[in-house]
């Protein structure tokens, strides 16, 4: 059986070393851990597909975790319950809830729809880069980022356009739209998908306006000089238009 073929496989190799002479029977327990050490790494990669609404899970939780993790490291002054954004709005917890009815049903009505394993590498890509960037862009800011918009400028508020910021204006934003959707990606979820992409870019597009508003407001001609540079990064977003 396959049990069987599997354990002569190392008596085999053994016996080949054996007959190989001394050198090669002290070389063979180094090379055969490294080998051994090396197929379980490798096969560690598929065993994330095989269980896609675990990573799916994993995901998340890394998510919402580093947010309050990251909050705390910067500005330890606004840290609440809140900071994990698990309560982020009721439209944000129905598009959760949405996700996994629909990986359910399809898992069970049309199960081949969740093996397209490129289809999920492509998202938990998304999913990676998407996170890192949002923290890379939480770090950069400091306590100048807050999960509320604020309405009033502090003595601390400066304007914050080097690192992540001299590629893209929102990049946190950026970071969550993508995050957002590779987690779908990363399901084989048509429908929430393009559910989510959809919803995503209406939420940030009047996000940014609003917020571009406020940053024109607390610093005038140099937020207006950084925003001719630096795109939103957000596709076709181009931010609050500005009369002259």
């Amino acid at each position: 059986g396959a049990g069987s073929a599997l354990r002569g496989d190392p008596g085999s190799a053994a016996a080949g070393g054996a007959r190989g002479g001394r050198g090669a029977a002290r070389g063979s327990p180094l090379q055969a851990t490294s080998a051994a050490s090396a197929r379980r790494a490798v096969s560690l990669f598929p065993l994330l597909f095989q269980d896609r609404e675990s990573t799916y899970m994993c995901s998340l939780s890394l998510f919402h975790y580093s947010e309050y993790l990251v909050t705390a490291i910067n500005n330890p002054r606004s840290l609440s319950l809140d900071s994990f954004l698990l309560n982020h709005s009721f439209e944000y917890n129905l598009a959760a809830f949405s996700s996994w009815v629909e990986f359910a049903l399809e898992r069970f009505l049309c199960p081949e729809m969740k093996q397209v394993a490129w289809l999920s590498t492509a998202g938990l890509l998304m999913v990676i880069f998407g996170d890192c960037l949002r923290k890379a862009a939480m770090l950069t800011a400091g306590s100048n980022f807050n999960h509320i918009v604020q309405n009033e400028k502090s003595d601390t508020h400066t304007l914050v356009t080097s690192g992540v910021y001299g590629w893209f204006r929102h990049p946190s934003y950026v970071g969550w739209f993508y995050w957002s959707i590779g987690t779908q990606v990363l399901l084989c979820n048509p429908i929430c998908a393009v559910g989510y992409t959809l919803v995503s870019w209406r939420f940030f597009r009047e996000r940014v306006e609003e917020e571009e508003i406020t940053l024109i407001h607390f610093f005038g001609e140099e937020y207006l000089e950084y925003k001719k540079r630096v795109p939103s990064g957000l596709p076709f977003i181009r931010g609050v238009k500005v009369e002259l």
